[in-house]
C-alpha cells in the first residue's frame, strides 16, 4: 500500500493524463498506481494525498468519513467576524448548504510559498487570509463558500488533511513525500 503526500502547484490539473496546457500530476509524481484521494482544482494549490489503495483513498475523500480538510483562503476585501460566523454556521449555495465549520483568520508566514504567476494586486482593494476547516469538498466548495458571503477568493491552498499539516512536512511546490499509510495522520485535527 502507497500512501504519498504531494504540494500540488498552481496550475496542475489533478489527472495523471497529459493535457494540452497545463501541467499534470505526472509531471510531478512518478509513483505508478497511485491516484489522487480527493481533489484540487488547477487554480487551487496545496496538499494532495495520493494512494493506491482504494478503501483508503475512500476514507480520505468521502464526507461520510468527516476527515477535516484545512484552506487557507486569500480573499479581497476585509471580511469581519460576523462573516465567519456566516461562513461557520454553513452557507446557502443554491443547490446545497454546506455543513457548519470552523472559519477563522489567519496571518500566513514565510513557511507559505509565493504563488507562481502571482494574484493580482490592487492598491486600493484590502486582501485577508481566512482559514476554513471543511468535511466536505464539494466542487470549488470554498471559493463558492467565500463568494457567497461578499469575499472572492483570490488564492485557496489546502494546507491541512487530518492531523498532516503542508507546512510540517516541508513540502515546496511539486514535491512529494512517502507516507506511512497506518500512521495517526488521519485522525480529526
Amino acid at each position: 500500500m502507497t500512501l504519498l503526500a504531494l504540494n500540488k502547484p498552481f496550475g496542475t490539473i489533478c489527472q495523471f493524463s497529459p493535457h494540452e496546457t497545463r501541467a499534470s500530476l505526472a509531471d510531478w509524481v512518478k509513483v505508478p498506481g497511485v491516484y489522487p484521494a480527493g481533489r484540487l482544482d488547477s487554480d487551487s494549490e496545496g496538499l494532495l494525498l495520493l494512494t493506491d489503495d482504494g478503501a483508503l483513498q475512500a476514507r480520505i475523500a468521502e464526507p461520510r468519513h468527516k476527515l477535516v480538510k484545512r484552506y487557507w483562503a486569500q480573499v479581497e476585501g476585509a471580511p469581519t467576524e460576523q462573516h465567519l460566523k456566516a461562513l461557520a454556521r454553513g452557507v446557502d449555495l443554491g443547490d446545497y448548504v454546506t455543513r457548519p465549520c470552523r472559519a477563522e483568520f489567519v496571518e500566513p508566514d514565510d513557511a507559505l510559498w509565493d504563488r507562481t504567476p502571482p494574484i493580482r494586486y490592487r492598491a486600493a482593494i484590502p486582501t485577508t487570509w481566512i482559514e476554513l476547516s471543511i468535511t466536505e469538498g464539494k466542487n470549488r466548495q470554498v471559493r463558492r463558500m467565500t463568494a457567497a458571503v461578499g469575499f472572492p477568493t483570490l488564492r485557496l491552498v489546502r494546507v491541512g488533511v487530518g492531523a498532516l499539516d503542508i507546512f510540517s512536512l516541508g513540502l515546496q511546490p511539486g514535491e512529494s513525500i512517502g507516507l506511512s499509510p497506518r500512521a495517526p495522520w488521519d485522525r480529526i485535527a
